[in-house]
């Protein structure tokens, strides 16, 4: 029996599954498609930690992160700097502030 994923995967993922003696089909893609492959995976993950409130699943959403932004020519160095210019700029969460409203420009 085959079962079908057609998803992006970690790099180690092949062979752990040929180390359960299982096979297993899998090809490498091109950056761009890749790229659309892991916002789709990105979706996935978050989906999985909203469902589990897992902290190991936000892991995953950060991994992810951390590729889409090196396919989109940003490092991981430089995506932690521009996180914390906008904790500079912008604050951060950790005051668990909630806005309700603001009031309209006259």
């Amino acid at each position: 029996m085959v079962r079908v994923y057609n998803k992006a995967i970690r790099d180690k993922i092949p062979d752990i599954i040929r180390n359960t003696g299982r096979e297993c089909l899998v090809k490498e893609l091109s950056d761009d498609v890749f790229l659309a492959e892991l916002e789709k995976k990105l979706f996935e993950e978050v989906q999985e930690y909203l469902e589990s409130k897992s902290v190991l699943e936000l892991a995953d959403v950060i991994e992810v992160g951390i590729r889409i932004a090196s396919l989109r020519g940003v490092s991981g160095e430089e995506l932690e700097v521009m996180r914390m210019n906008k904790v500079v700029q912008r604050g951060a969460f950790e005051k668990n502030l909630f806005l309700v409203n603001t009031s309209e420009d006259e």
